[in-house]
């Protein structure tokens, strides 16, 4: 092994815990190569069996790959934690983050009613009044939501969609440069990941069809406000897609992460919905998951699902046995918010200050010459030679953007930028300090 890092335990569930901790303390880093399975078992005086054991579910959650005669190496983005951002340095602006400007969030307050006295939540897991205002907000934008439900936010609800609809191993097509936190979950589940390129208009028809031929059994996908690269389902592109999904062999779930829904800036061209020519609808399996994190406070952990009736039925069985509803307190908190005028125009407020931001910082890095891609939402992407040198050379000059390392499987280099929060005044002085930190890696990198 090219570590110091002592492997322990007397068993293969031990021993698998003794790798996975080795990963996380960083001790084991991506590439490592693990000892052949005969010789760890004789070091630790058990069976090669039981270290072939540990090395098997290691692989099946993704924390190590097999590369034939290379033998067992820690995986390249082991799924054993997210992908964590490095800490912000101080006196830096924060463009790395991906949130929404405090200004534009409400206040939140508590709930009048805490839960009185004894009720069955199982009985009735969502309050009716939520679950009318969440009918009528997919309904707005053309989404079916005769079936839907509750769960703990957009990740919470699409972990629980891939586990009771696929079993480890099965692939799942997703989107390339795409969210990080989805990118860790699907490993995470013992799942296998198929990128997916994207451009402004969201994922590209040849390669989700590439995909499916090659056995994805599901499809996770942003129809606006794609993170990071900021694409958005055009009419034309939805059509487009929905055609390859009909010639899949055999059923795809397809899951929509529509989490900027109210300031994603542009409208909604859902595959939930059909398209034009298409008789059938959208696909049969299907499933919209909106949260309200981006537009009425990050620490409300609440999301809605609208989706067909074999998905509902799966994901509540699920839940049932699991955390088994969401807190009636959040959901009365949610609803007031959804309710409220004050709140309802902060929200038109930050859906209307996003895209001049976004649009102030593409047209200033145009102006440059500089490549960039924010056909919606909160974030622009800039394709990037070096990543580091891009972020090192910002931070010089007050500036700290994210990697794009954490969003990508197969894409090319980026670096992304969280413009909620950028004044329109600031556009020019950032792609300006861009503009000088490329023409430095330029000068020293060549090309």
């Amino acid at each position: 092994m090219a570590t110091q890092y002592e492997i322990t335990g007397a068993s293969a569930k031990g021993i698998a815990a003794s790798v996975e901790q080795g990963v996380v303390e960083g001790a084991l880093a991506p590439g490592t190569a693990l000892p052949p399975v005969r010789r760890l078992a004789e070091r630790l005086g058990v069976s090669p069996g039981t270290v072939a054991t540990a090395y098997k579910e290691l692989r099946r959650r993704g924390i190590v790959v097999t590369q034939g005669r290379g033998g067992t190496v820690v995986a390249p983005t082991p799924a054993v934690a997210s992908r964590r951002p490095p800490p912000v340095p101080e006196g830096v602006r924060d463009l790395a983050g991906g949130h929404p400007d405090p200004a534009f969030l409400p206040a939140l307050l508590p709930t009048a009613r805490l839960s009185p006295g004894v009720r069955s939540h199982r009985a009735q897991p969502r309050l009716a009044g939520l679950e009318e205002l969440t009918r009528a907000w997919y309904e707005r934008d053309g989404v079916p939501a005769e079936h839907l439900t509750f769960a703990h936010g957009a990740l919470d609800c699409v972990a629980r969609l891939l586990s009771v609809e696929l079993r480890p191993g099965d692939s799942v097509a997703m989107e390339d440069p795409g969210y990080h936190h989805l990118l860790d979950l699907v490993p995470a589940l013992g799942l296998r990941s198929v990128p997916v390129a994207v451009d402004d208009e969201g994922i590209r028809p040849d390669a989700l069809r590439g995909a499916l031929r090659a056995g994805a059994r599901a499809v996770i996908c942003s129809p606006r406000g794609q993170n990071p690269y900021g694409g958005w389902f055009s009419a034309g592109r939805r059509d487009a897609l929905l055609g390859v999904l009909g010639e899949a062999a055999g059923e795809v779930l397809v899951i929509e992460d529509d989490h900027a829904a109210d300031v994603a800036g542009v409208p909604l061209y859902s595959l939930t919905a059909g398209g034009r020519g298409n008789t059938a609808g959208g696909p049969a399996r299907w499933a919209q998951v909106r949260t309200v994190s981006k537009h009425l406070g990050t620490d409300l952990r609440w999301g809605a699902l609208a989706c067909d009736r074999t998905t509902l039925a799966r994901h509540d069985g699920r839940m049932l046995l699991t955390s088994g509803w969401v807190s009636h307190v959040l959901q009365e908190t949610v609803a007031r918010l959804m309710t409220d005028p004050e709140t309802q125009g902060l929200v038109a407020a930050a859906r209307s200050a996003y895209a001049r931001r976004r649009e102030a910082l593409l047209a200033a890095l145009s102006a440059r010459g500089i490549a960039a891609h924010g056909a919606s939402g909160m974030n622009v992407w800039v394709p990037v030679r070096d990543e580091a040198a891009v972020v090192n050379g910002l931070r010089t000059r007050g500036w700290w953007v994210a990697a794009g390392a954490r969003f990508r499987l197969a894409a090319g280099a980026g670096v992304r930028m969280t413009t909620a929060g950028l004044g329109e005044g600031d556009a020019g002085v950032l792609a300006g300090d861009l503009a000088g930190v490329l023409g430095e890696a330029q000068a020293t990198y060549g090309g």
